[in-house]
């Protein structure tokens, strides 16, 4: 058990997780007993330095490396293979940093498409699936554009379609707000908030992650660390009374 929810009932799980990248200069320790869990519904907000492994931590919870050391569950089933691992991938969505790099048809329609006909949906379920995910998102007319003529906010929105035509039980978004505008920035943010689906968010924006997430955690030195990070900031801010000595105590759980 972990808190209340049995190991069966998350949706993946770490155990003591190492993985230890090979380099010029010798092996270096990337990820160090990480244990983590998440549960249906939660809504996780993962943040670090550059090069601190958040992407790895992510990449090996989808099998896309594997641990040193330590246990993957899936649904409490102990990971062993790509058999294993693809089932995950299958339930978990994984939307990568670069969009390019998960748009891989000529047209959006056959994008979104893709998951599901793996599924083993027909050509004909797996494209009202696709139209009907686009429409969700706000992308009807989308279907027969060309991938790499659409904006980078554009392509954001299509391949975090492409996951959710899936239908998820859990998503991985790493760095969604990369090189968006403000406008589609606040309509990633719009979806996100209406999405019940569990998640972990990587983000180095501190202000979306707190507007799309209701836990967060830190990685430092290799290590998970269930906490915010301290931010140092100074800003602006109108209230009553803010004229008067005053304080602000953190946020409660």
């Amino acid at each position: 058990m972990i808190g209340s929810v049995s190991v069966e009932e998350n949706i993946f799980s770490l155990e003591q997780v190492e993985v230890i990248y090979a380099g010029a200069r010798g092996p270096r320790r990337v990820l160090q007993d990480v244990s983590f869990a998440l549960a249906p519904g939660q809504r996780i907000g993962l943040y670090g330095p550059n090069g601190s492994g958040k992407t790895t931590l992510f990449r090996c919870i989808t099998g896309l490396v594997r641990p040193s050391k330590g246990l993957v569950r899936f649904h409490g089933k102990i990971l062993h293979d790509e058999k294993g691992f693809h089932a995950l991938r299958c339930k978990v969505g994984f939307v990568l940093q670069h969009a390019e790099d998960q748009l891989f048809f000529p047209t959006v329609l056959e994008d979104v498409a893709f998951g599901p006909l793996n599924l083993g949906f027909s050509a004909a379920e797996a494209g009202e699936q696709a139209r009907a995910t686009l429409q969700r998102l706000g992308l009807s007319g989308f279907e027969q554009r060309l991938t790499h003529h659409l904006s980078g906010g554009e392509k954001k929105l299509v391949a975090l379609a492409t996951v959710l035509a899936m239908e998820p039980e859990a998503l991985l978004l790493d760095e969604p707000t990369n090189d968006l505008d403000q406008k589609a920035r606040q309509r990633l943010i719009d979806i996100l908030c209406d999405l019940p689906t569990a998640r972990m968010v990587i983000s180095h924006d501190w202000d979306f992650l707190s507007r799309v997430c209701g836990e967060y955690r830190t990685i430092r030195e290799g290590r998970l660390l269930a906490c915010a990070p301290d931010v140092r900031h100074s800003h602006e801010h109108v209230h009553p009374l803010g004229g008067e000595p005053h304080w602000h105590l953190p946020m409660a759980d």
